[in-house]
């Protein structure tokens, strides 16, 4: 299976589609591509019209929630890349993401967190797929999302 095969898999195991329009929301590009390097901007959990994982994590949302949560943010980032050049195969390495998790002040599982979106990375890109992390947890996201995601990724087009 190619890297594109294995993320409509993925997207069939989460339930989700990642087919449709990818909504934004302000004055600002999901994806910029420059001197072979994209940057994808913050994706929440959002499918189609609404965001499927709210609240604060630790509180509203458990672990294993929050994970999902990071998992559809990490399939929204792969299909702007794939929408952009067509094909996961011209990504040819993620280089960083950094998760944003809405969380409780007691809270301090944002890596575990961030598991899910590095789970998704790997299983979709393979080897292209390791990345550098970073995991932070903030008091509150857009949308009142629990988990958001960039993601810088180096590419062959």
């Amino acid at each position: 299976m190619n890297a594109d095969q294995r993320f409509d898999e993925l997207a069939r195991r989460l339930g989700y589609s990642f087919d449709g329009e990818i909504k934004i929301g302000g004055n600002y590009t999901p994806l910029v591509v420059d001197a072979g390097v994209a940057y994808v901007s913050g994706q929440v959990p959002r499918v189609g019209d609404g965001v499927v994982v709210t609240g604060r994590v630790g509180a509203d949302v458990s672990l294993e929630q929050a994970q999902l949560a990071a998992r559809i943010c990490a399939m929204r980032a792969l299909a702007l890349l794939r929408r952009q050049f067509g094909s996961l195969e011209q990504v040819s390495r993620i280089l960083r993401i950094t998760v944003f998790v809405q969380c409780t002040e007691s809270f301090t599982l944002q890596s575990e967190v961030s598991d899910g979106a590095s789970a998704v990375l790997l299983d979709v890109l393979g080897e292209a797929g390791q990345h550098s992390r970073t995991s932070v947890g903030v008091f509150q996201l857009p949308k009142n999302a629990s988990v958001e995601l960039d993601l810088i990724a180096s590419t062959k087009a």
